[in-house]
C-alpha cells in the first residue's frame, strides 16, 4: 500500500508541474517551430537539430508558461476556465514554481546553445521575456490591446525553428511570424467574448469588457480579413505553391465565414466554435506549407 500511495503522490506531483507548462499551447508552438525547421531547407533537417531544437523550444516555452501561471495565480483563481490550475489552487508554492521554471528554462537554453546555435538560444530567451514579463506582467493588466502587442512573442516559433537549422532568420521566416501575429487577435478575442464574465471577475481589461461586444465582433472580422490576406503572402513571395494557396484560400474562407457570423449573428456557442476552429486553422495551414514544400521538391527533382 505504501508503494502505491507513493506512486500516486509522485504521479500527482508530476501532473501538477506538467499543467504549469500549458501543454496544449506548448504543443502548437513547437509544431509551428518544427514546420519552420523543415521549410528552412530543401532537404531534411538533421535529426540532432530537429530533436534538440524541439525539446529546447518546448522547455523554454514551458518555463514561460509556468511564470505566467505564477504571476496570474490570483487572477486564475477567480476565473472558471483557469481555477483548476495547481498554481491557482495553491498546490505549488511560489518558490517551487520559480525553481521549476529556472530549471526548465536553463536546460532548454543550454540544449539550444549546444545542439543548434546561439542565435536560436537568444531569440528563444527573448520570446520568454516577451511573453512572461512584457505581456503577462506589463501589458495584460494595463491595456485591452494586450493580445495584439503581446502577440509578437507568441508568433516567434517559426523564426526560432528556422534559426535552429540555418543560423539566420530571412524574410520568408518572418512571413510565418506575421501570419501567427495576425491570427492571434481573432483567435483570442473569440475566447474573450464567451468568457467575458470570467475576465470581468478577474478585473482584466479585455476588449469585450472595455469596448463592448459589438466592437470586439467587428475587430474579429477585420483581423480575420487581414489574416486572409497575410496567409496569401507565402504564395505571392514564391515561398509556396499551388497546394498551399488552395489550402490557404479554403481554410481562410471558412475562418472568414465564422468571423462574419460572429459579427452578424453572435452567440457564445458560435464564439466557442470559432475559437476551436482557429486552432485547427493554424495547424492545417502550417501543415499545408510543409506538404507543399516537399511536393514542390519532388516535382523539382
Amino acid at each position: 500500500m505504501g508503494r502505491i500511495t507513493l506512486s500516486r503522490s509522485v504521479g500527482s506531483s508530476v501532473s501538477r508541474y506538467f499543467a504549469l507548462t500549458k501543454p496544449r499551447v506548448t504543443q502548437l508552438a513547437v509544431f509551428c517551430a518544427v514546420i519552420g525547421m523543415f521549410l528552412s531547407t530543401p532537404g531534411m533537417v538533421p535529426w540532432a537539430v530537429l530533436i534538440a531544437g524541439a525539446i529546447g523550444i518546448w522547455l523554454v516555452a514551458g518555463a514561460a508558461f509556468a511564470i505566467n501561471c505564477l504571476i496570474e495565480q490570483k487572477i486564475d483563481a477567480k476565473m472558471r476556465r483557469t481555477a483548476w490550475r495547481p498554481s491557482a489552487r495553491g498546490e505549488i508554492t511560489t518558490a517551487q514554481i520559480l525553481l521549476f521554471s529556472a530549471v526548465l528554462g536553463g536546460f532548454g537554453m543550454l540544449t539550444l546553445y549546444v545542439f543548434t546555435n546561439a542565435l536560436t538560444m537568444w531569440l528563444t530567451f527573448a520570446t520568454f521575456v516577451g511573453y512572461a514579463i512584457v505581456y503577462t506582467l506589463l501589458l495584460k493588466p494595463a491595456t485591452p490591446q494586450n493580445i495584439v502587442i503581446g502577440g509578437a512573442s507568441g508568433a516567434m516559433p517559426p523564426a526560432l525553428g528556422w534559426a535552429a537549422v540555418t543560423g539566420h532568420v530571412p524574410g520568408d521566416a518572418w512571413l510565418l511570424v506575421l501570419i501567427i501575429f495576425v491570427w492571434t487577435p481573432p483567435h483570442f478575442w473569440s475566447l474573450a467574448l464567451y468568457r467575458r464574465q470570467d475576465y470581468e471577475k478577474a478585473g482584466l481589461p479585455m476588449l469585450p469588457n472595455t469596448h463592448g461586444e459589438q466592437f470586439t465582433r467587428l475587430h474579429i472580422l477585420l483581423y480575420t480579413i487581414i489574416l486572409f490576406a497575410a496567409s496569401l503572402m507565402p504564395f505571392i513571395s514564391e515561398m509556396s505553391g499551388v497546394v498551399y494557396i488552395a489550402s490557404a484560400v479554403l481554410l481562410g474562407a471558412v475562418f472568414l465565414g465564422y468571423a462574419w457570423k460572429i459579427y452578424r449573428e453572435y452567440s457564445d456557442a458560435l464564439a466557442r466554435k470559432t475559437f476551436r476552429y482557429s486552432i485547427v486553422y493554424l495547424s492545417l495551414l502550417f501543415a499545408a506549407l510543409l506538404l507543399d514544400h516537399y511536393a514542390r521538391g519532388l516535382i523539382g527533382a
